[in-house]
C-alpha cells in the first residue's frame, strides 16, 4: 500500500475509486424505497445501479491485485476500465428506461446483453495475460465492437421512452413538469459519454488515464446525489401513469375460488365507475355553467376537489369519455369565451379579456388562441370573427 503516499500514481486513483464505488453502493443499498406497485422500478433501479457500483469496485480491485502478473500495466488497466464502463452502460440504460416505462426492457433483453458483455469482457481480460499481441487486439476490437454496438441501441431506446414520457406528462399535467425528470436525461447523456469517452482516452498517453478515472470518481458521485434526491420526488412520474391501474388494465384475479371471477370483478367495477362518471358529468356541468374554468391559480388536485373526485378519477374520466385532456378541454372553453368577449367588448383591450378568460399572461392567450383560431386576438375582433375572407 505504500503507493498511497503518491497522488499521481495510477494505483491510488484507482483505490480511491475503488473505496468511491463501494461506499455508494453501500449507501444506495441502505436507502429504503416503499415496496408498493408504483414504486417497484425505483426499487429495481436503485438495486442495479448499485450492482454496477460494487461491479466496477471489483474491477479496481482486481486491477490492483494483478499489478505484478500483467506485462503492461496501464494497459491492463484500460482494459479492466472498459469492462466497468461497458457493464455500467448496460445497468445505466436497463435503470434509467425502465424507471421511465418499466415495459421498455424486459428482464431476459438485459440478461442476454449482460451475457455478452461478459463473455467478450473475460476474453479481453484473459488476453492481458498472454503475450500474443494479435489476440489481445482482435479480442480488444470485439470488445469495443459489442460496446458501441449496445450502446447505441439503448441509446435510441431511451430517446424514444424519454419522448413518450414527456407525452404523458403533458397530458396528465396542467403545467409543464418536463425539469422534474429532465435530470433523468441529462445524466444518462453524462454516463453514456463518460463510458464511451474511455475509448477515447485509450487512444491517448498514459496519463490520460488517470484523469479518466478521476471523472469517472466524481460522475458517480454526482450521479448518486441526483438519483436519491429523485427518489423523493418519484411520485411526479408515477402519477401520470397510474390511471392504466384505474381503468382496470391491470388487475390481479387470485386463484382463491371463494373470490369473484375475474368477468364478474370487471363488471362490478365497471358498474361502480359508470355511477361515479355519471355524478362526476353532472358536476362538470355545473362547475362550466358557474364559468369556474376561467380560474386559472388552481391546481389540478384543487379543481377535482371541487368536482367532488380525485385527480386520477379525473383524469380517468377524459381519458375514456371526453377523449380529450383536460388542459385541452379547458383551453377550448376559454377560447370560445374569448371568441365571444371580443366581439361583445370591443372597447375592451384584448389582455383585459384574456385574463378574464382564463390565461395567466399576454403572451400565453395569444399564443393559445392563435393556435386555435388561426389567427390573432386583434385579427378576429378586427374581422368581426370571420379572418377567412381577408
Amino acid at each position: 500500500m505504500d503507493f498511497l503516499t503518491d497522488l499521481t500514481d495510477i494505483r491510488t486513483i484507482q483505490w480511491l475509486a475503488c473505496t468511491d464505488s463501494c461506499m455508494l453502493a453501500f449507501v444506495l443499498m441502505l436507502i429504503k424505497v416503499p415496496q408498493t406497485e408504483y414504486s417497484r422500478k425505483i426499487s429495481n433501479a436503485k438495486t442495479t445501479i448499485a450492482i454496477s457500483f460494487l461491479l466496477c469496485f471489483f474491477m479496481m480491485g482486481l486491477t490492483l491485485h494483478y499489478y505484478d502478473a500483467v506485462w503492461n500495466y496501464v494497459q491492463f488497466s484500460s482494459f479492466t476500465m472498459l469492462t466497468a464502463a461497458m457493464f455500467s452502460s448496460l445497468a445505466m440504460s436497463y435503470s434509467m428506461i425502465n424507471l421511465l416505462d418499466d415495459h421498455k426492457i424486459p428482464a431476459q433483453t438485459f440478461i442476454v446483453n449482460t451475457f455478452l458483455a461478459a463473455v467478450t469482457c473475460f476474453v479481453l481480460l484473459n488476453s492481458s495475460f498472454s503475450d500474443n499481441a494479435l489476440q489481445r487486439n482482435l479480442s480488444l476490437a470485439v470488445t469495443i465492437l459489442v460496446f458501441i454496438s449496445q450502446s447505441i441501441w439503448f441509446i435510441i431506446l431511451f430517446d424514444k421512452t424519454y419522448k413518450k414520457t414527456l407525452k404523458a406528462l403533458e397530458s396528465y399535467y396542467d403545467e409543464s413538469e418536463e425539469h422534474k425528470v429532465k435530470w433523468i436525461k441529462f445524466c444518462y447523456i453524462i454516463a453514456m459519454l463518460t463510458n464511451m469517452f474511455l475509448l477515447v482516452y485509450m487512444l491517448l498517453p498514459n496519463m490520460f488515464l488517470k484523469v479518466y478515472i478521476v471523472w469517472y470518481i466524481i460522475f458517480m458521485l454526482y450521479f448518486t446525489v441526483n438519483f436519491i434526491s429523485f427518489i423523493g420526488s418519484h411520485k411526479i412520474v408515477l402519477d401520470a401513469f397510474a390511471h392504466k391501474v384505474l381503468s382496470g388494465e391491470s388487475i390481479f384475479v387470485t386463484k382463491n375460488s371463494k373470490q369473484k371471477s375475474a368477468k364478474e370483478e370487471l363488471e362490478s367495477n365497471k358498474r361502480l365507475r359508470d355511477k361515479e362518471f355519471k355524478i362526476l358529468q353532472e358536476n362538470i356541468d355545473r362547475w362550466v355553467e358557474e364559468k369556474k374554468y376561467r380560474e386559472y391559480d388552481k391546481t389540478r388536485e384543487q379543481i377535482a376537489h371541487e368536482l367532488g373526485t380525485t385527480r386520477d378519477v379525473l383524469q380517468l374520466f377524459f381519458t375514456t369519455v371526453i377523449k380529450e385532456d383536460f388542459r385541452s378541454w379547458r383551453t377550448a372553453l376559454r377560447i370560445n369565451d374569448a371568441k365571444r368577449m371580443l366581439l361583445e367588448n370591443k372597447d375592451t383591450s384584448t389582455n383585459i379579456i384574456g385574463e378574464t378568460c382564463g390565461f395567466s399572461d399576454r403572451s400565453n392567450f395569444h399564443s393559445q388562441f392563435s393556435k386555435s383560431v388561426g389567427c390573432s386576438p386583434k385579427k378576429w375582433r378586427e374581422t368581426d370573427g370571420h379572418p377567412e375572407l381577408l
